[in-house]
């Protein structure tokens, strides 16, 4: 935490302790991206005098038409760290070290110190003043560009530490930034990068396809790779080819751990079957390290099982116990659960990490598989505890022995007195001022800075201030930034209720539902927009939009008027409404639609394998199944705090989504 942060938090937070719960709790399985203008207008504070002046100077700084710029003005408002942090950037690398510290040090409580460090030592590295690169870098920065200028400023100070930072840039499978040159030259010449790093890196841009990479390193070997480089052609003309290629490659035989980890992986990726045909017949020639063999096996019984390669199933068993793979011993046990092979359920999870066996999700499969062989103790202690856990399995588990779901629900309590303190923060001013002149990106990150530098107490103080002034979307991100995990109240906030009561009263939806699926899609951040192009606060593709308003008889709100959050909920509430309808109100099915769209689901129903629990795992879509679950378990902690935080007479499923067939029998009315 930073100094000035934590001085500001003592002088106006003294003695303040906040009841906590320490319960383990679930991590929240995913979080939607926060896109600046998400940030709700700040209303209860007026603008004062001089926020205009403010607006029209920092945009000027911006742009550096300091003329524009009247520093008198704006020298005593809360943000002219803003303006001196553009005017000090513009006059690098001409500024001294000095300078750049000095401002850091005033505003170490703010992200204007990390971004000027920053911009100070990519103007100084590419100004080649490396002596004032050091001074004002205290570790190795982010980003590959700078981290090239920081280690090529410490070749000559710290030549161990700046080897070793140039190798993990080196070895990657992509063209790095031209700030990279220097360094990489200048160890190329010394040896310290060399003609096996050259091919190592050759092989990583081959499995990436990064072909203008792997002719540039090429180049860059002599006579002794020949034969290496000529089998490297041959096989990226014909990947079957490996079967067929020399067991030492390079000199000393150097080459052939990467070329065979690389090949082979192309190759599974292309033909898992052919690929495991031809390592198994060539598996015994090759003398390859043992992490390059497990690297090689493990990919391939990734692939074996994801794609279910007739006759693999019983070279994966041969192979897994040494892979030491939880991905693979994941896709193991679900082969066994579609399988319902109960035995090999409890043998294959014995084999995961301790860590991960005590998941709710696999105590509880466990559970299954010991009450199926008619072991009802051993079923029993694993079922209560997978119930101690507040997620989908622990939900599950709980209604499987019919007691109370667990939810571990942490209240903090702060009285007004407490709360007038925290406004009095400067970054709660700086963070409403750049509201007030319309910076919502700004505000955000001055906001989520203070939150991941400060204490756990100090972090819940930001928190309650967020959700005492309604800021939904930021409330959400600062309790991830601070894994406030069980402050149920603040990471599931009754944002919009109003709207997602009426809507659901009127469309018939389950008004919680709609809630968990907003809180899953956008994190109630109204602008949100996708990589795909979903848009607003319940994410619906703009094709989506203009289908469900016609069938309204509403305007096409275009892609604009579908972020206004009244009509997004309207809008998905009725296309959510049409998926229940599709598979008889189940909401399981339905909310499975609308992650993955319909027409998958109405083809995992077709040879679905009936209980609901198989089902979810039998979802082939790692997103969809963690989305299901996501979604039914948010609905439960929504319907619970509607409650006072009573999770009595909430379910997880109803009686029907328990026990109804997921199957085709689920589309059997439409």
């Amino acid at each position: 935490m930073s100094a000035a942060f934590r001085l500001a938090l003592k002088r106006t937070l003294p003695g303040h302790r906040p009841t906590a719960c320490t319960e383990r709790s679930f991590i929240s399985l995913c979080c939607a991206s926060l896109l600046a203008a998400a940030l709700l207008p700040f209303s209860h504070v007026a603008a004062g005098a001089s926020d205009a002046d403010m607006r029209v100077a920092l945009n000027a700084a911006r742009n550096q038409q300091w003329h524009r710029v009247d520093e008198a003005e704006t020298s005593d408002h809360v943000l002219s760290g803003y303006i001196a942090y553009h005017r000090l950037r513009s006059q690098l690398p001409q500024a001294e070290p000095g300078r750049v510290l000095d401002f850091i040090e005033r505003h170490a409580d703010s992200p204007l110190a990390d971004w000027l460090r920053g911009q100070a030592i990519s103007a100084y590295g590419d100004a080649g003043r490396y002596t004032n690169l050091l001074a004002v870098a205290h570790a190795p920065p982010q980003g590959a560009e700078r981290q090239c200028h920081y280690y090529t400023a410490l070749v000559d100070s710290d030549r161990q530490a700046a080897i070793q930072g140039a190798r993990e840039l080196w070895h990657v499978g992509r063209s790095q930034p031209d700030a990279c040159d220097t360094l990489f030259n200048r160890l190329l010449a010394s040896g310290d990068i060399s003609s096996g790093d050259i091919w190592a890196r050759a092989m990583l841009a081959w499995e990436t396809g990064e072909t203008g990479l792997v002719q540039y390193l090429g180049r860059k070997l002599d006579g002794r790779w020949e034969t290496a480089r000529n089998t490297l052609a041959t096989v990226s003309d014909e990947a079957e080819a490996v079967a067929r290629t020399p067991a030492c490659l390079g000199p000393e035989c150097a080459g052939s751990n990467d070329f065979y980890r690389a090949a082979m992986q192309r190759l599974t990726r292309a033909d898992t079957a052919a690929a495991l045909s031809i390592w198994q017949e060539r598996r015994p020639q090759l003398q390859l390290a043992p992490t390059t063999q497990n690297e090689i096996e493990e990919e391939l019984a990734f692939y074996a099982l994801v794609r279910e390669v007739p006759g693999a199933l019983s070279w994966v068993d041969q192979v897994l116990p040494a892979l030491d793979s939880q991905r693979v011993l994941e896709l193991r046990v679900r082969r066994a659960l579609s399988d319902q092979n109960w035995r090999g359920v409890i043998n294959w999870v014995a084999m995961m990490d301790e860590s991960a066996r005590q998941e709710s999700r696999w105590q509880y499969w466990l559970a299954r598989a010991h009450e199926q062989l008619g072991e009802e103790d051993a079923a029993h202690a694993r079922y209560r505890q997978a119930a101690e856990e507040r997620n989908f399995y622990g939900f599950a588990a709980a209604e499987r022995l019919d007691q109370p779901l667990s939810l571990n629900l942490e209240r903090p309590h702060y009285d007004q007195v407490y709360r007038d303190r925290v406004a009095e923060l400067p970054v709660v001013e700086r963070t409403e001022a750049l509201m007030r002149i319309g910076e919502a990106g700004l505000a955000n990150s001055e906001w989520l800075h203070a939150v991941r530098n400060a204490s756990p107490e100090q972090a819940r103080a930001l928190a309650d201030y967020a959700a005492q002034q309604g800021w939904h979307a930021l409330l959400v991100q600062t309790t991830i930034a601070a894994q406030m995990w069980d402050t149920l109240e603040w990471r599931f906030p009754q944002a919009y209720r109003e709207s997602f009561l009426h809507w659901g009263r009127m469309t018939g939806v389950d008004p919680y539902l709609l809630m968990a699926i907003t809180r899953r899609e956008s994190a109630y951040n109204p602008a949100a927009l996708s990589p795909a192009g979903a848009r607003g606060l319940m994410q619906l593709m703009p094709g989506t939009a203009t289908q469900v308003s016609r069938a309204l008889g509403l305007p096409d709100p275009g892609p604009y008027g579908i972020l206004e959050p009244e009509l997004n909920i309207r809008l998905g509430s009725t296309y959510l409404r049409d998926k229940l309808e599709r598979y008889q109100d189940n909401r399981l099915a339905a909310a499975a639609a609308y992650n993955a769209g319909p027409g998958r689901v109405d083809r995992w129903l077709q040879d679905g394998p009936a209980e609901f629990d198989l089902f979810i795992e039998s979802i082939p879509f790692r997103e969809t199944r963690d989305y299901v679950q996501a979604i039914l378990s948010y609905r439960v902690i929504f319907a619970s705090l509607a409650n006072g935080g009573d999770t009595q007479g909430v379910s997880l499923l109803s009686d029907s989504e328990r026990q109804v067939s997921y199957d085709r029998s689920l589309l059997s009315r439409r």
